[in-house]
């Protein structure tokens, strides 16, 4: 009985290793494309193959797609530095700002009050809303249904 030689093993010292030109085992080329390549425009012929063995799974997209959508939050801190900067309108000893307008969705409590804020804003901490509060202003939220 003849013991079967590996084709890596027998072919060391050879050239081409059997592929004939030295182009032809080269690149993705020489297995008609990376992943689900050949699947495409001319490949007509091959999606009923295709489907009978993966089934519709192959085709486009599957799976689970999350449905939340993240809510672009900023804290109290920041409120300040916008008085800083001279980015928030003022009425008498108040500054009045909207939230929603600059791109924020809820107001977070991190830092501390030293003005009288106004904030329009859609959500907003329980401990946010305490410390402005505190400080002689209000958080003005739009009702939930």
């Amino acid at each position: 009985m003849q013991n079967k030689v590996k084709k890596v093993r027998k072919f060391r010292g050879s050239h081409t290793h059997g592929y004939g030109s030295k182009k032809k085992h080269r690149g993705a080329g020489s297995r008609g494309g990376r992943g689900m390549a050949g699947s495409g425009k001319r490949a007509d012929q091959k999606k009923p193959s295709i489907l009978k063995k993966h089934g519709k799974k192959y085709f486009g997209r599957y799976g689970f797609r999350s449905l939340k959508k993240s809510v672009k939050a900023v804290n109290i801190e920041y409120l300040e530095k916008l008085v800083k900067e001279n980015l928030v309108k003022k009425e008498g000893d108040t500054f009045l700002v909207d939230l929603g307008k600059l791109g924020y969705g809820k107001l977070l409590s991190l830092g501390k009050v030293t003005q009288k804020f106004k904030v329009l804003v859609k959500s907003a901490s329980k401990k946010a809303v305490e410390k402005i509060k505190k400080a002689g202003g209000e958080v003005i939220q739009p009702e939930k249904k």
